[in-house]
């Protein structure tokens, strides 16, 4: 294999914002698409399963770590083209995400806006189709770029091509693995007016009027009273962020969803006669209060969708307590939460089944 070469046994806690997982028989920073080629080739060589990985932010590794390669994604570049009334963003899969929203914003480029603050790279984006405040990349993303790891072959899917889905897309799908997303062009309109859905990010604005940068502020001001931006000194962020994904469910279900005073579930329109019930709501209800412990693992301080290392948790510790929240909502409300994360070298165990879900 092309120089540089692999590195053997390096610890992936340190990688990943859950600060859990042992280490990967190898692993190569890759930091443009041939050497990602020359990654998988190497790997299939050796007889070795290949995990991409880029910042960390969504990934709970188990405590035996990987016995394969893992690739890390380090391409850099973003490039902004004129494309008519709008503006086209290419950015590279190993871009910091946040770093690109903020870019954006500061060019008066309309469409990411409500997004800033969430950790990760730009190529993780349309796998999980990340989303927040009423925003999703779906919504913006033109095309992506891709190695299909089968032939080796890059692929420019249009953003039709992606499947997407709420925190979904082909990629998670029978598309599984198949792909690592090198690029990612994004169709933004200039001088436009921020897209405002969210109830609580338009009551946190003291404009009517707001401009995207002062959206992203209160983004930023959102998320860190939740602890869900990343910082070294405040231990509610040692965690995937939501945990959970908000469950879609038919008027008839949410109409049922009552606390204890009687008082109904929130809800926000989900299309077709459905609602999304935030799962923030059900596992207070369900008895999990902000801060609940169970050993090193535990519950954000500051939100209960967030689950945190409370420091030297194990990823058994961190399946074991999620089950518990999961079933805990499904006792009390019938309804099945699931897990926004991937989970990497667990196998097929059940607990980890259970908190995938159908997918």
């Amino acid at each position: 294999m092309r120089s540089p070469l692999p590195t053997e046994h390096v610890a992936l806690a340190p990688y990943c914002t859950l600060g859990v997982g042992g280490a990967a028989r190898w692993t190569l920073a890759a930091t443009d698409a041939a050497a990602v080629r020359a990654a998988l080739e190497w790997a299939a060589e050796q007889g070795l399963e290949t995990l991409v990985m880029g910042g960390g932010s969504n990934l709970v590794v188990a405590d035996a770590g990987w016995p394969g390669l893992v690739l890390q994604l380090a391409m850099r570049g973003v490039a902004f083209e004129p494309a008519g009334a709008t503006v086209r963003v290419r950015a590279a899969g190993g871009e910091h995400w946040d770093a690109l929203v903020a870019a954006c914003v500061a060019r008066d480029l309309a469409g990411l806006e409500c997004l800033a603050g969430i950790p990760g790279r730009v190529g993780a984006t349309p796998i999980q189709n990340v989303g927040a405040y009423g925003q999703e990349v779906a919504a913006v993303i033109e095309q992506v770029t891709v190695l299909d790891r089968r032939d080796l072959t890059t692929v420019v899917l249009t953003g039709a091509e992606c499947g997407f889905g709420y925190r979904d897309s082909r990629f998670k799908r029978a598309d599984a693995g198949r792909f690592v997303v090198l690029e990612v062009a994004f169709r933004l309109a200039p001088g436009g007016a921020p897209r405002l859905a969210y109830p609580e990010l338009i009551a946190a604005l003291s404009s009517a009027t707001p401009s995207l940068a002062q959206v992203r502020d209160a983004v930023l001001a959102l998320r860190a009273r939740k602890g869900m931006v990343l910082d070294a000194a405040d231990p509610d962020t040692r965690s995937c962020g939501s945990f959970f994904m908000n469950p879609v469910v038919d008027a008839a279900t949410h109409a049922a969803l009552r606390d204890d005073a009687g008082a109904p579930a929130p809800a926000f329109a989900a299309g077709a006669g459905q609602v999304k019930v935030p799962a923030a709501w059900l596992i207070e209800r369900a008895g999990f209060a902000k801060g609940t412990a169970r050993g090193a693992v535990g519950l954000s301080t500051k939100h209960p969708l967030a689950l945190v290392n409370r420091g030297g948790a194990t990823a058994r510790e961190v399946v074991a307590f999620a089950r518990e929240l999961q079933r805990g909502v499904a006792e009390r409300f019938g309804i099945v939460l699931h897990a926004e994360p991937e989970f990497v070298g667990f196998g097929a165990g059940p607990d980890v089944a259970a908190l995938r879900g159908a997918r």
